[in-house]
């Protein structure tokens, strides 16, 4: 079978209740490269042992950590994921061991931390190459004797986790650069998983986007489009530098903008200009024009849409200025334009252009 034959059948399998995009697993893919990482997931789940999740940004490294989480002995008990690019740098050790009261101005109650909010369970450490050099050492011990400290308080408390983490920085370059201790590199490096970029597994596009189509319409609550031989050709033409996570917000925007009918992609071939624009003959064919007051009206319910959908999120990963494709400054200005409120409800938003 050719990969755009793959595209119909995936979409009429997604038609049937309980078929791929309802599966157990958030894992979606059928090429060799990634039936090779759920091998190594299958292998490495059941065990206690520290996992290193390689990858670009975008690739599903979270998708793989909560993977291992389900698969594994303490899938009944939390998985608390902590992103360590977020933590100021002065709470990094209370955040993680958590702290007592008065052990600094602000501690005003006794506060627990990441791992012991994770006992029993799986704690996520993503973005490891951000810690602090300084907290580095603290939590090599942690790995080490399984035991720490809440901040300003002398007892020990045990380490009842297990440790997955993950990073989109070499981390042997890191430790060249002594930015990385290299025995703590060691401590994670136990069962690494590099998790392959989009387009070193272009054939599990048609997948991808279909699953994408089915979220899109259920969180979007827009009406279902068409993932046709054209899309996907178009979709696998393209490189993904932002990787599934680009890939699912192009098909958001596309499936807002498809207002039922073929989703179309506006990407750039890889390696080559930009293709000119050239008009479609239409001889022949009834054609559909949109007035002016249609098209504001059109635009208005695509844009409500996805401030809906982002819950009037603007601006970061996942805003709506991303969604769209956008700077958030153009957005903001278009919301005002429009005189679109977030107290508005749905069926009100097509009478703005009256």
């Amino acid at each position: 079978r050719t990969v755009p034959d793959q595209a119909e059948i995936v979409m009429s399998s997604l038609r049937k209740p309980g078929r791929i995009a309802n599966t157990d697993s958030e894992i979606i893919g059928q090429s060799p490269v990634w039936r090779q990482i759920m091998k190594q997931i299958e292998m490495v789940a059941p065990t206690d042992a520290t996992v290193l999740i390689l990858g670009e940004t975008g690739t599903g490294k979270e998708l793989i950590a909560r993977e291992l989480h389900r698969r594994g002995r303490r899938k009944d008990k939390p998985l608390v994921r902590v992103n360590c690019a977020s933590i100021p740098k002065e709470l990094y050790e209370s955040e993680f061991f958590g702290h007592a009261r008065g052990a600094f101005t602000s501690a005003i109650r006794d506060r627990i931390g990441r791992f012991e909010a994770a006992a029993g369970g799986t704690l996520f450490l993503d973005e490891i190459g951000e810690i602090p050099l300084e907290l580095q050492s603290k939590l090599l011990r942690v790995l080490q004797e399984k035991c720490y400290e809440r901040v300003g308080e002398d007892k020990t408390r045990r380490a009842d986790v297990r440790i997955v983490v993950a990073t989109n920085r070499d981390l042997k370059k890191e430790v060249a650069a002594g930015r990385f201790r290299e025995d703590l590199y060691y401590r994670l490096n136990v069962f690494p998983i590099n998790v392959a970029s989009l387009r070193e597994r272009k054939e599990d596009i048609p997948l991808l986007a279909a699953h994408f189509v089915e979220l899109a319409v259920k969180e979007l609550e827009c009406v279902r489009p068409r993932l046709t031989r054209a899309g996907i050709e178009t979709l696998q033409n393209y490189d993904w530098p932002g990787n599934v996570r680009e890939l699912r917000n192009v098909i958001e925007r596309a499936a807002i903008f498809a207002q039922g009918g073929a989703l179309e992609f506006d990407l750039p071939i890889t390696g080559s200009a930009p293709m000119p624009f050239e008009p479609v003959d239409h001889e022949g064919v009834e054609q559909e024009f949109l007035t002016e007051a249609e098209m504001r009206r059109r635009e208005r319910e695509n844009l409500f849409a996805v401030l809906r959908k982002t819950g009037w999120k603007i601006k970061g990963v996942d805003g709506a200025a991303e969604l769209l494709g956008v700077k958030p400054t153009t957005l903001i200005s278009r919301i005002e334009k429009m005189g679109l409120k977030r107290s508005l409800l749905k069926e009100d938003v097509g009478d703005l252009c009256a």
